[in-house]
């Protein structure tokens, strides 16, 4: 099939719309506290709001793109996204914002689902490998860029000034003046509404789903669902987006509690690190897994995340700094490691198994609540110690994975190309 380069690029900016809905949630935590008046716990319940959507969705979405296609389901998605951001940036209520997140997270759900098949008949199966990494570098790229737009906009609607550009002089007048941070709803509420009216417009390809990419029947879903194996790396997706998010959630509020950092600035810039190397750790990743077997390579960048997280915690001011995001790029690997680990250790029903793994996502939503539930009771620097179990169980996927067939490597392919 001919490549569709503006659909390519247009996929390229879903990605990229969807990280930044998705990731911004960390530098706004201890403003979201303060703001609320909010515990730890509460605090928690706002990315849990957001990643349960997933739970909820993943599985349900892959059926709505068999029976309506893509497009109905994409422009459905960025709705209620549009939805969520807009009823939100109306009413700022920490009420309203549990109900506003976990839209936003139905539609971002939603969209994940449909976007990947669209991604390689639009620019094409031999190309679907390469253009799926640059989409995660795309995707990688919004999540370092939008904490630096949350510094941009609060820090100019605090200091008021005549030579401010007219966007910051209207968002003035429309965002209550001691919750700043909730103005890039407005620019949530935007983007996605013109994601919704271009979607719209376009003309998609049509997609013929491979079998490894439909969702299957409930039955099969069942079925799998009593498959030790299926657990195991159901818990293995849970304990990796759950360290994602509980690192990058509370990465913030830890530096301002223990080190005395503005969340606005030094909090904001190492959450966007923490995103960036996550982002460049795929890269090296890639060349990894073309030298080594995946399994080794999970047992090594397990280990050096404990050990990264370990001088977070309890390391100096500068120390922490540096070791946070130093754990994003160790956990870089880690989700399409195990994902292909899980895919390739059953024969058949790849597309139901898959939609299960989409599902623990939900390791998200409960993770940084656990965190938070812990840092009320116990102090944040407790709370986080949590994140050694998730980390531990991860590690352990290295030794107890048996897949069908491993990862080719260049020595695995010269042994290959001397057999034959």
């Amino acid at each position: 099939m001919k490549r569709n380069y503006f659909i390519v690029l247009l996929i390229f900016f879903v990605f990229f719309v969807i990280s930044f809905l998705t990731n911004i949630l960390g530098p706004l935590i201890p403003d979201i506290i303060k703001g609320f008046h909010l515990s730890l716990t509460l605090a928690g319940f706002l990315p849990f709001a957001f990643f349960i959507a997933y739970g909820v969705m993943s599985i349900p979405a892959g059926m709505l793109v068999e029976r309506y296609g893509e497009k109905p389901v994409m422009v459905s998605a960025f709705a209620l996204a549009f939805v969520g951001a807009f009823v939100f940036a109306l009413f700022p209520y920490y009420a309203v914002a549990m109900f506003s997140l976990f839209l936003i997270g139905v539609g971002m759900a939603m969209l994940q689902v449909a976007i990947n098949p669209l991604l390689r008949v639009a620019g094409g199966e031999e190309h679907f490998a390469f253009n799926s990494v640059l989409a995660q570098l795309v995707f990688g790229s919004a999540s370092f860029l939008s904490p630096f737009l949350y510094s941009y906009l609060v820090r100019n609607l605090e200091n008021a000034t005549s030579a401010q550009p007219w966007y910051i002089a209207l968002l003035r007048q429309i965002v209550p003046a001691h919750l700043p941070w909730v103005s890039l709803y407005w620019v949530f509420a935007l983007v996605t509404l013109l994601m919704v009216i271009i979607l719209y417009l376009v003309h998609l390809p049509r997609v013929e789903l491979q079998e490894d990419e439909k969702a299957g029947a409930w039955q099969t879903h069942k079925e799998l669902f009593k498959n030790k194996t299926v657990i195991l790396f159901f818990i293995g997706i849970f304990a990796y987006v759950g360290t994602e998010q509980g690192v990058a959630n509370w990465i913030s509020k830890f530096l301002q509690t223990y080190h005395g950092f503005d969340p606005q600035t030094v909090g904001a810039h190492t959450v966007s690190l923490f995103w960036g190397l996550l982002t460049v750790g795929c890269l090296l990743g890639l060349l990894l897994l073309k030298l080594f077997d995946s399994r080794y390579v999970l047992i090594a960048f397990a280990s050096a995340a404990i050990v990264a997280l370990t001088f977070a915690l309890f390391g100096s001011a500068r120390t922490a700094l540096y070791a946070f995001p130093a754990v994003g790029f160790f956990a870089s690997v880690m989700w399409s490691v195990i994902f292909s680990l899980a895919l390739n250790s059953l024969e058949k029903h790849h597309g139901a198994f898959s939609g299960i793994l989409c599902t623990a996502i939900i390791g998200g939503a409960i993770v940084p609540v656990i965190i938070g539930w812990l840092g009320d009771h116990f102090g944040l620097r407790t709370g986080m110690m949590f994140l050694y179990l998730t980390l531990g169980y991860i590690l352990s996927v290295g030794f107890w994975a048996r897949p069908l067939i491993t990862n080719e490597t260049f020595r695995s392919k010269k042994e290959k190309q001397a057999v034959a």
